[in-house]
């Protein structure tokens, strides 16, 4: 099963076309998959006091994130769309690693603080993003907030570390033409799909 985890909240977004591309494709090969659409779900990405007295016990009173580490732990392909902002992941993203990804689901911790991934059942990542800067800007000037952390480093955590990611970017989405963007979601696909 394929799940797409999706972050922007406006439907007349790129990113809301690029998901729209994306599930019409997998509808068309007949292939299993489902959206966690954190904005549509109304997913609160702040610890409230109550979360954080369980956190340490890996256990969440928020019904919506147990829901999510079900639906997780039927995925063989994950596909994260979301835009850059600020040189980062959205606060909603991330908000949900903090949330979902918890010890005894995604990692476990050993002595001294040493992470183990636990979703090593997810074959394959895809991570599609958007902003108005360049792919290569992101990494040297932007601090490489999406490869060198959140692929690198958080994926690699919770599991994702020997699997195949890939990253696919769309730039200037400010400031490109349709033509541009219709030609992104023709060819989203045969990069991410096969």
């Amino acid at each position: 099963m394929k799940t797409i985890v999706y972050s922007h909240p406006w439907e007349g977004s790129f990113n809301h076309a690029i998901l729209s591309s994306i599930k019409k494709e997998l509808k068309a090969k007949g292939e299993k998959f489902q959206v966690i659409d954190l904005h549509k779900d109304g997913f609160n990405p702040s610890f409230s006091a109550e979360e954080l007295k369980l956190f340490n016990q890996g256990d969440t009173p928020y019904q919506l994130v147990k829901d999510y580490q079900i639906q997780l732990r039927n995925t063989t392909e994950l596909i994260f769309i979301f835009p850059v902002w600020w040189w980062d992941l959205p606060a909603m993203l991330k908000g949900f690693i903090d949330k979902v990804m918890l010890q005894g689901f995604a990692i476990s911790v050993a002595e001294k603080g040493v992470l183990t991934g636990l979703l090593t059942y997810i074959k394959k990542t895809s991570v599609i993003t958007t902003s108005t800067a360049e792919k290569e800007y992101l990494v040297t000037e932007g601090g490489n907030a999406i490869q060198g952390v959140f692929i690198d480093r958080t994926l690699a955590d919770i599991g994702l570390k020997n699997k195949e990611t890939k990253w696919v970017h769309f730039p200037r989405v400010d400031l490109t033409t349709d033509h541009k963007r219709a030609r992104f979601l023709k060819e989203l696909p045969e990069k991410i799909l096969n």
